[in-house]
């Protein structure tokens, strides 16, 4: 008997093996990952903020800026996914990313550090994948974004607002806005220049400024369409940008410290342009067909 059990027992251990094998390649496991699917009518947002807030004090010479994402769905889903980006004068400073299962409400927190005068531009996606049955699924999408001048100066106490409360404040507005559009406008207008594409056959829109569009539609998209649209083109940002710049030679380079993506939305509703511009001021272009 003992023979036996000394023959068999290479065996047994080789389909004990070949189970946890087996086990293991065909658990399930859930991943972050923004994929559209229809939007869920019967579920909504009860908040879905970004927040950005100076901290009083300075640290080793920079000063720290909190950078806050909350969202709260009205029903648990299957997955909760909250991405951000936050620029610093046009350029991509930090990145957010924030995933559960089955709950309803994400809260992530971050630090940000600066120093001189600068303007803070955070937008963030909040996402819900929805389970209705095994082969049923839907969504639920919404966007938020904040801005925060920053005012580090020898001249004057740190000092932060969203809107000029005085005259000082407001010239420094004017500066901040004058300067981050004049070095975003000369990136994309070469970029687009340099691809060929025909700008006037678009509608242009800074990726800070797209939460001014949620739940208000482009002219000429009705509001399904708006929904796909958005919701097809954060997938791809999340892919594409957050995950890092993808080249066209299938490198990857990391997207910190490139401009505010433009985004080209053809009048004829046909596609959707994203042009990136690196921080080597090397530019990528993603394509979206609208269906």
């Amino acid at each position: 008997m003992k023979d036996r059990l000394k023959e068999a027992m290479p065996f047994l251990v080789i389909m004990c093996i070949v189970a946890l094998c087996i086990q293991f390649i065909y658990k399930p496991q859930t991943r972050e990952s923004i994929i559209f699917f229809p939007i869920n009518e019967n579920v909504s947002y009860e908040t879905a903020t970004t927040i950005l807030m100076l901290q009083p004090e300075k640290k080793n010479d920079h000063y720290e800026v909190n950078w806050k994402l909350t969202s709260k769905l009205d029903t648990p889903a299957y997955l909760r996914q909250d991405v951000g980006f936050l620029f610093m004068n046009g350029r991509l400073k930090g990145l957010m990313n924030e995933w559960e299962q089955d709950t309803d409400q994400i809260v992530e927190e971050s630090t940000i550090k600066g120093k001189d005068s600068s303007i803070l531009q955070a937008v963030s996606f909040h996402y819900s994948e929805i389970h209705e049955s095994d082969t049923e699924f839907t969504s639920a999408q919404k966007m938020s974004e904040d801005a925060l001048y920053v005012i580090d100066s020898n001249f004057s106490p740190l000092n932060a607002f969203r809107q000029p409360g005085n005259s000082v404040e407001t010239e420094w507005k004017n500066i901040l806005d004058k300067v981050t559009s004049q070095q975003l406008e000369y990136l994309w207008e070469k970029a687009i220049t340099s691809m060929g594409i025909p700008a006037d056959e678009y509608t242009p829109i800074p990726l800070t400024s797209l939460p001014m569009y949620d739940g208000r539609p482009l002219e000429g998209f009705s509001r399904q369409e708006w929904d796909r649209l958005i919701g097809n083109l954060w997938e791809g940002l999340y892919k594409n940008y957050y995950l890092g710049i993808k080249k066209e030679d299938g490198s990857v380079v990391e997207s910190i410290d490139s401009a505010i993506p433009l985004l080209l939305v053809k009048k004829d509703k046909k596609e959707v342009l994203v042009l990136l511009v690196d921080q080597n001021g090397d530019a990528s272009l993603l394509r979206q067909l609208i269906s």
